[in-house]
């Protein structure tokens, strides 16, 4: 029976095998693609559609693709799980966060070693008391990346734990605004309680997928500020600066191909 789907290209991301490489990083932002592919070599636009900007280059010998997610966990596992069908193993979301625990200011990176399953995407991939973990491998990755690119300056640290995946971005920062507000409040208290170093929209999503599809996924994101801090007339910043979160995926894949070739 013929389908939508029975096209040569992917559905959603437009790509080919053989388009893209192994090694993927994703950023949410479409605009962003073409700022990470400079960091590669031999670069190539591969395809645009909706959300979704392709890009293709080489890292150490290695061919390296670029994709946005868009906004959300429903079009990052799309752009994940149609990646995979071209040959993709290895993902690193490079993203943005709102800090949570007061030792995240704006600026730091976060590494996420499990997130939070705060939205809805993870649902159909997981069961509800599964939790959305990160590969350790990457991890470390972007750890040993991290380690070298960061300082005890202010704004200039990196953590490593939790963080808190939603669908809806107002229910965090105007949660007031939601019918159910209290029960948003509630929630967030107890990841703050927990230890929850920040709060973003597709981690969950992305390592759900990794996990069922027995691929890697790791993310690193830059504190845009911290609403907590704010909230307790603590010093901050305020940043929209994400090329150290950039630098970072860079290096780790870099190491990651390194240790790949090793094995």
């Amino acid at each position: 029976m013929a389908s939508i789907m029975d096209t040569p290209r992917q559905f959603h991301i437009k790509t080919l095998k053989g388009e893209v490489g192994r090694y993927v990083i994703l950023p949410g932002d479409p605009e962003r693609v073409s700022v990470i592919a400079e960091y590669l070599d031999d670069a190539v636009f591969i395809s645009r559609n909706r959300e979704y900007t392709v890009y293709t280059g080489y890292l150490n010998g290695e061919k390296v693709t670029v994709c946005s997610t868009g906004i959300g966990g429903p079009s990052a596992a799309i752009a994940v799980e149609e990646l995979i069908k071209c040959g993709a193993d290895t993902f690193i979301r490079v993203g943005t966060s709102g800090g949570m625990a007061e030792e995240v200011v704006g600026g730091d990176l976060i590494i996420a070693t499990a997130a939070v399953r705060g939205e809805g995407t993870s649902k159909e991939y997981l069961t509800p008391d599964y939790p959305a973990v990160a590969s350790f491998e990457v991890v470390a990755a972007l750890k040993k990346a991290a380690e070298k690119l960061s300082s005890k300056d202010f704004g200039n640290g990196y953590h490593l734990g939790v963080v808190h995946s939603k669908d809806s971005f107002y229910g965090e920062v105007e949660p007031d605004g939601s019918a159910v507000s209290e029960d948003i409040k509630e929630r967030w208290n107890a990841y703050l309680r927990a230890g929850c170093l920040a709060s973003e929209m597709e981690c969950a999503a992305i390592f759900s997928v990794g996990l069922v599809r027995k691929v890697r996924c790791a993310a690193v994101l830059t504190a845009l500020w911290n609403v907590e801090r704010s909230n307790k007339g603590l010093a901050d910043n305020i940043t929209n600066d994400s090329s150290r979160a950039i630098k970072c995926a860079i290096e780790a894949i870099k190491i990651l191909i390194d240790e790949d070739k090793n094995e």
